[in-house]
């Protein structure tokens, strides 16, 4: 912030720059608090800054204010981020030695500890861009002048870039970092000047959710950092693990400064849960927390999954000694390797050019050594020499496992170099005429496109962020209890949604050294034949499954709902896959069928063997009473009926379902057609024995043919209007069993079938009331008593027909009307006939004119 006017402070503000006027009107720029020194600095023609963490604690201070606030006093050395300043410094090295980038100029720079204190991170990264002199007076507006750094480099966490971001972000200073991965940093309205040589945890977040449920995991337990780079990658994940059908039993957030009862209750968390996987944004220092106070409980087997901030980090490795982390897998930053840079990193003495403070610091952290022993040192501390060889240490500092990341560092340079490459107009020399100023460096850095020595291509999309490629790590242990970090595939988010993916699944090891997946679901998977419903009042990925009722089926694991199958098809028994219905309908070679048939063959017989003795016996006086002619034309139809019978039998066809109908009316009416002629010629026959009485040459044998022939010729016509509006067809009805097609014959019109049976009704009953009329009438042999007999079981047979034909399913209805047609064709055979065949054949002496004009005794009935 900057001010034109002395104030009479009474606290203490950094880096407010009050301007001040002379008598002579000089305006004069004064610093208000103390100056912030750089860490480590070399002067050049061209400065960039570092920020970088030499210490990842600090100490807490309570102040009143009362005086003035004392210095921010860092603690706990980090060897990372000296890694990270000596890949820059190697960096810088190489281009200022280069006749090919930036040549003729020299870059200098200026690194700044942040300590992982935000506020420190802000105040270090106007110390950047102000510079640290107290007083200076101004070249143009008063108190501005062009920024010290044309860019700064560095940013260990997301929240801290965030907040330099924020404040230098409209100065338009470049920020690149290599570790801040926050989806929240690419939006350009908040940071505008910040860039990134590590994915976006946009990317991150998303390839983790597509990797859980590429191995079934739908049932996880989240903890995060409650920062910003946590709080943002697990909303990602989470959003991300929703369209996966991915549920969270649990999410907790963590921080380095939480009391030990919160930690307590995340492990008390973890321990309730069923889930067995656990999903992580956490940074190393948080994570060894957890697994710390999940070791005192003893809580092992759980599938770890985790981010680049600690899947390839030696040290969390390390301080793992229970090996709950085990078989962990995660995504990483692709390893690379930098020909030079392990030997420069590994060579401390660039690091001399630091505050001698610093360097005693780091030099005897290194070497666990002191230079100045004090009577209260440890008996086993040993003096420091100043000639210690750094290869005959290990620990942090010479683990190169972060390697990715000091080439995320070594990446920011050449893009700062070659953005600043550009601005100068670089060819074999350099323009050293051009006024440098941010934003015209910032838009080159964003548009710079290059390969690294190594072949890498480096260039930053409209976001600022770079092409986003991780790695698959798993953690392998190994006999020696070491862990070994083995590549096990690749995530690739620049290819198509399907491909981005490759794993290769038979080199893991799971947790507990398991070569099996890890099962961490809700619920079972539901089967097919089954359907998911929902428990009441959890997530989607908790749910029962219920078996899919009749005519239903699933045929996938996990479906919602069952398909119900055609109306031609049932489901099976295990509910999977639709089948075909059986076919039903009456067939020859069911025993029904077999029955019928017989019973049909039967009467055909029986009827043949009639015929054959009226045949035989034609001219005898039985044979002769009664008009031989329609006893004959009676049997012949009675055999049409007894074989009109087998038409429905046997799988329903068009022209059977046609001809069964049509055939059983026209053959029956033609039957009771000839019983009615019979009828009235018995009537017209004691008529004509009156006295003046003429009736029989109105009723004579021409008459009685033209009548049978008359009233089949109207069936007859019926049955053709009814094939010609809506004839009978086959049918399927799959609707009166479940699990069975009924193959029937419709009756296409209703009308026309009951017209059919109702005119052979109407002729039953008109035949049973002459012959009841007539069954007393004098005569030996009066045929309208049997008449009558067989009218009435005809009808008898035909009115129970009804109710029985409309309420019996399926074939059996078919099976009643053959019964039906059956009962009363016997009926009129054996009523009609089989008394005359009994004379005939047994009683001889009574087929004679004598016997059949003689007057006997009459019975009634």
């Amino acid at each position: 912030m900057m001010s034109t006017q002395r104030g009479p402070g009474k606290g203490w503000v950094l880096l407010l720059l009050l301007a001040s006027f002379s008598q002579a009107e000089e305006p004069v720029c004064r610093l208000i608090g103390d100056p912030e020194n750089p860490q480590l600095s070399k002067d050049g023609d061209i400065l960039l800054g570092g920020i970088f963490s030499f210490h990842n604690k600090w100490k807490n201070r309570l102040e009143t204010y009362m005086q003035k606030p004392l210095p921010l006093q860092c603690t706990s050395l980090n060897f990372r981020g000296f890694q990270y300043a000596q890949a820059m410094l190697f960096a810088i090295e190489e281009i200022n030695n280069s006749t090919d980038l930036l040549p003729g100029i020299s870059l200098g720079y200026k690194f700044y500890d942040d300590c992982v204190f935000i506020a420190r991170g802000v105040t270090v990264a106007l110390a950047l861009a102000n510079g640290n002199e107290v007083i200076f007076t101004p070249s143009e507006a008063p108190c501005s002048r062009p920024a010290q750094v044309q860019a700064i480099l560095g940013g260990t966490f997301s929240s801290p870039c965030m907040a330099i971001s924020t404040v230098i972000g409209p100065f338009n200073i470049p920020l690149i970092s290599h570790l801040a991965t926050c989806a929240c940093l690419s939006d350009k309205t908040k940071y505008p000047s910040f860039l990134r040589t590590i994915p976006s945890d946009y990317h991150q977040s998303r390839a983790l959710a597509q990797l859980v449920k590429y191995f079934g995991w739908t049932w996880v337990g989240a903890i995060r950092i409650n920062n910003d780079y946590g709080n943002n990658g697990m909303a990602t994940f989470i959003e991300t693990a929703q369209q996966l059908g991915i549920c969270l039993e649990y999410s907790v957030s963590v921080l380095r400064t939480d009391p030990p009862h919160k930690i307590l209750k995340i492990v008390d968390i973890v321990k309730a849960s069923t889930s067995k996987v656990i999903v992580t944004f956490l940074s190393p220092t948080e994570l060894h927390m957890i697994i710390q106070e999940l070791s005192h409980h003893n809580l092992t087997g759980y599938q770890w999954v985790g981010t680049e901030a600690w899947i390839f980090d030696f040290q969390t490795a390390a301080m793992d000694r229970h090996h709950i982390l085990d078989g962990a897998i995660g995504l990483s930053i692709p390893k690379a390797h930098v020909s030079g840079m392990r030997e420069f990193i590994l060579d401390v003495k660039p690091l001399n050019s630091s505050s001698d403070e610093l360097f005693t610091e780091f030099w005897e952290a290194l070497f666990s050594c002191k230079f100045t022993l004090s009577k209260s040192s440890a008996e086993n501390q040993r003096e420091c020499t100043g000639h210690e060889d750094v290869t005959e240490v290990e620990n942090s500092f010479t683990d190169m496992s972060l390697m990715p990341l000091f080439y995320n560092v070594y990446k920011g340079v050449y893009a700062m170099a070659h953005a600043l490459h550009n601005v100068l107009s670089c060819n074999e020399t350099c323009n050293n005429t051009v006024q440098l100023d941010p934003f015209m460096i910032l838009q080159h850095i964003k548009d710079v496109n290059f390969k690294t020595k190594e072949g890498d291509e480096v260039y930053f999309n409209e976001n600022g962020d770079p092409a986003a490629k991780y790695e698959i790590i798993n953690w392998q242990p190994t006999e020696n209890g070491i862990v070994d970090f083995v590549t096990v595939g690749l995530h690739d988010a620049t290819l198509p949604a399907d491909k981005q993916l490759k794993l290769q699944s038979q080199f893991l090891i799971w947790a507990q050294n398991s070569q099996q997946v890890p099962l961490s679901v809700c619920s079972e998977k539901c089967p097919p034949g089954t359907r998911k419903v929902l428990q009441k009042g959890k997530p989607v990925c908790c749910y029962d499954c219920l078996r899919c009722a009749e005519g239903e089926i699933s045929n996938a694991t996990d479906s919602i709902t069952c398909m119900r199958c055609d109306p031609e098809f049932w489901s099976n028994e295990r509910r999977d896959s639709c089948i075909k219905k059986e076919e039903e309908f009456l067939s020859y070679e069911e025993i029904m069928g077999k029955l019928l048939t017989a019973a049909s063959l039967f009467g055909t017989c029986m009827t043949a063997v009639v015929a054959f003795i009226f045949f035989r016996y034609r001219q005898t006086p039985v044979v002769r009473a009664n008009n031989s002619e329609l006893s004959f034309l009676l049997l012949f139809s009675l055999t049409l009926c007894f074989m009109c019978s087998l038409t429905f039998i046997g799988r329903p066809s068009e022209w059977s379902c046609m001809l069964r109908h049509t055939a059983f009316g026209i053959t029956f009416v033609l039957c009771i057609s000839c019983v009615l002629g019979k009828t009235i010629v018995v009537l017209m026959a004691f008529r004509a024995t009156l006295p003046g009485s003429n009736v029989m040459k109105w009723f004579g044998p021409t008459q009685q043919k033209l009548s049978v022939l008359g009233f089949t010729l109207i069936q007859v016509l019926i049955c053709i209007l009814w094939l010609t509006i809506n004839p009978p067809f086959p049918s399927k009805n799959v609707l009166l069993y479940n699990d069975k097609i009924i193959l029937e014959c419709a009756l296409g019109s209703a009308v026309g079938f009951w017209a059919v049976l109702g005119y052979i009704g109407l002729l039953a009953m008109l035949c049973f009331i002459l012959a009841f009329l007539a069954r007393k009438l004098p005569d030996n042999f009066n045929e309208a008593k049997f008449i009558t007999f067989s009218m009435l079981i005809f009808c008898a047979v035909w009115i129970t027909f009804i109710p029985a034909y409309v309420s019996s399913p399926g074939k059996f209805s078919v099976a009643v009307e053959i019964f039906a047609i059956l009962a009363s064709s016997f009926g009129l055979l054996i009523c009609i006939f089989i008394p005359k065949c009994y004379i005939i054949l047994l009683k001889p002496e009574k087929n004679t004119k004598k016997h059949m004009m003689g007057k006997g005794e009459q019975k009634s009935f």
